[in-house]
């Protein structure tokens, strides 16, 4: 079975103008969703000092969005193919915007990483709605190359803006103003939705599978929290139960799937290697993009001192480049194979990594500028050929399903970039802090938690030394963090040219 085995001839209907409006429409909760992901982290430093997290805390106050995506977007996408994907999309959006006002006025810590796990729930029901309408939609592979490439630039995109619109924000208003755009971005949705998107669903759906979507959340979420744990709490007992748990559960749902008439999952689609090589291309870009969004955010802000609005322009160009990148890759690959334009665009990113790793302590504000923008145009181009690669490979009536297993590789790329990479850097802070003499202990154990509350405690105190001696700790996270970067870019890049290489034009 080859990559081509499913695609729809060449005398496909072509879409209509009605098609590419819905298209409009679609990307609105695309952007939403994936901005939701990384817009926490210029708020951050504001919910630090308005809502005293601890460090696990925040490190949760990022992952609990994606982490509770990854585990349901397969039992979504299922759904949807049953019951329709446009009817799940708008009752996702729906509730996805009365959660974001809930978060918005988030009194607690607490009650705000309850509504980041409310959004993470409806989130799923959008993401793979989307993707799998697309599939339906265009059914010219010219097209529907051109619509994917919007739609995964859109997603890409999304995350590096969540950044760019927080700073935007809360330069003008309070944190929760980060989640309130939800509810204008998404009326349009609910408005125009019914009218320009034509509903789909699996023609056989057959019963849902209540045991496999069971079985499906228990290894997706036992293996996100199996990980979370093991960067904020270490390797323990607990960290090597759930993960052993998890793994069962997926051993049990593999085998039930195998066994189904009309399974949720062809898990024999992971056999072809366009189908396993691109979703591993689209799980490690995004672990580069959110690991490296995660730190320097924090470094624009805390060590640089940039008000947020300020810090949020630095990654402007980025932005740029990754649009240009997901939408000229469509015509790089009418002329190469798909692996040659993802090594192309990969060894971008590699090299961004490479200069922030190189500068060490001394990171300025344009070598940041010039490495996201490099890294960006990596991550634009792999997010468009590895999306195309994996819808290929499957038929219309499956695409909820097969849409889904991409974003939930896009959602454990975004867990694994703030628990790898940003758990790494914490190390790394930790190790580095010298806390200086004299310092009490309340600001030294704040000092010690995370940057942003030893940039709390120097403000309380007076005390500019403690503020010093974490940015320079901080700093040399970064730069362990970045070589590591570099090496998963490096592996994701061999990844796509192993398994793409023999993928047509």
């Amino acid at each position: 079975m080859t990559a081509l085995d499913l695609t729809p001839p060449a005398t496909a209907p072509r879409a209509t103008r009605r098609d590419w409006a819905g298209l409009a429409v679609l990307m609105l909760p695309v952007l939403l969703v994936s901005i939701d992901t990384t817009v926490l982290n210029f708020a951050l430093p504001q919910i630090a000092q308005a809502l005293s997290p601890t460090a696990a805390q925040q490190l949760w106050l990022i992952d609990a969005y994606p982490l509770v995506l990854a585990t349901l977007l397969v039992t979504m996408g299922t759904v949807g193919d049953r019951i329709g994907r446009r009817r799940v999309l708008l009752v996702g959006a729906t509730g996805f915007a009365a959660v974001s006002v809930l978060a918005a006025f988030a009194p607690t810590a607490e009650l705000l990483l309850l509504a980041r796990v409310g959004l993470g729930v409806f989130g799923a029901t959008l993401m793979p709605a989307t993707l799998s309408l697309l599939r339906t939609m265009f059914l010219d592979r010219s097209q529907r190359r051109l619509a994917i490439a919007i739609w995964a630039t859109g997603f890409s995109v999304g995350a590096a803006l969540g950044p760019v619109v927080g700073g935007v924000l809360l330069a003008h208003f309070h944190w929760g103003s980060v989640f309130l755009v939800a509810v204008p971005v998404l009326v349009p949705l609910l408005v125009l939705g019914p009218f320009l998107i034509r509903e789909s669903r699996d023609p056989a759906p057959g019963r849902i599978d209540l045991v496999g979507i069971a079985l499906s959340m228990a290894a997706l979420g036992g293996l996100a929290w199996s990980l979370k744990h093991v960067a904020v709490e270490g390797l323990d007992a607990v960290s090597v139960a759930a993960l052993v748990a998890a793994l069962a559960a997926g051993t049990a749902f593999v085998r039930r799937m195998r066994r189904s008439v009309n399974p949720m999952l062809d898990v024999r689609l992971f056999a072809v290697p366009a189908f396993s090589g691109a979703l591993a291309v689209n799980l490690l870009s995004i672990v580069a993009l959110t690991g490296f969004l995660f730190f320097v955010t924090q470094h624009l802000q805390l060590v640089e001192g940039m008000p947020p609005l300020e810090a949020s322009l630095v990654l402007v160009p980025g932005v740029l480049a990754m649009i240009a990148a997901g939408l000229l890759v469509v015509r790089v690959v009418r002329h190469v194979r798909p692996a040659v334009a993802v090594v192309g665009g990969l060894t971008f990113s590699f090299v961004a990594y490479a200069l922030l790793s190189l500068g060490g302590t001394a990171t300025t504000i344009p070598q940041i500028a010039i490495s996201f923008a490099l890294l960006g145009m990596g991550i634009g181009a792999a997010e468009t050929i590895s999306n195309d690669q994996i819808l290929t490979a499957v038929p219309p009536a499956k695409a909820g399903a097969a849409s889904a297993v991409s974003e939930t590789a896009y959602e454990f790329g975004a867990v694994l970039g703030t628990t790898v990479l940003g758990g790494l850097l914490t190390a790394v802070y930790r190790s580095s802090l010298h806390i200086p003499a004299g310092t009490d202990e309340a600001s030294a154990a704040a000092a010690r938690e995370t940057l942003g509350g030893a940039a709390a405690a120097a403000e309380r105190t007076g005390d500019p030394a403690l503020l010093e001696a974490a940015r320079a700790a901080f700093d040399a996270g970064v730069g362990v963090t970045s070589t590591a970067g570099a090496v998963l870019v490096a592996v994701a890049a061999l990844v796509g040219w192993v398994t793409l290489r023999h993928a047509e034009r």
